[in-house]
């Protein structure tokens, strides 16, 4: 993983992880322990799909640079549809309140993916290789050393 990908990572996991303590307090407060454990399962389930889906196109975006859209659009419809299959899963089940369970992946999701957006604007990444600078003998690749050329 290079520096600037632990720094997009970090910087969308933390601020998901503190909005995800915050709606455990909330829950807890408002629907009692069972909310409580809901918030913190969501912000469980949350950090995983998206922290591996964003690990996942790192990944496949260093090798195939070119379908990074496609790659980033299929990772986000699949963590949502993998999201929405979980709640499915949980949707009948006593050992939570699954009210706050989905009000919290859903705050969750949001402040992941605006923190993410926030992160990497604020990383002013350079989308282009710049040029390599060349020592005093080298020749550089791909231009005309020959006279006239």
């Amino acid at each position: 993983m290079q520096v600037n990908d632990a720094r997009i990572l970090r910087g969308a996991a933390i601020p998901t992880a503190l909005a995800g303590v915050v709606a455990v307090i909330v829950s807890s407060l408002a629907a009692g322990v069972k909310g409580g454990v809901g918030a913190a399962a969501a912000t469980v389930v949350v950090l995983a799909f998206f922290c591996l889906g964003l690990l996942a196109l790192q990944h496949f975006s260093r090798k195939n640079p070119e379908l990074f859209l496609g790659i980033a659009l299929i990772t986000y419809t699949s963590q949502v549809l993998l999201l929405a299959v979980v709640m499915g899963l949980f949707q009948d089940t006593t050992l939570f309140n699954t009210k706050a369970f989905g009000f919290t992946v859903l705050a969750a999701a949001l402040v992941f993916t605006a923190a993410m957006g926030r992160t990497h604007f604020r990383l002013k990444l350079p989308y282009v290789e710049p040029e390599r600078e060349t020592g005093a003998g080298e020749q550089r690749s791909g231009t005309a050393t020959e006279g006239g050329r």
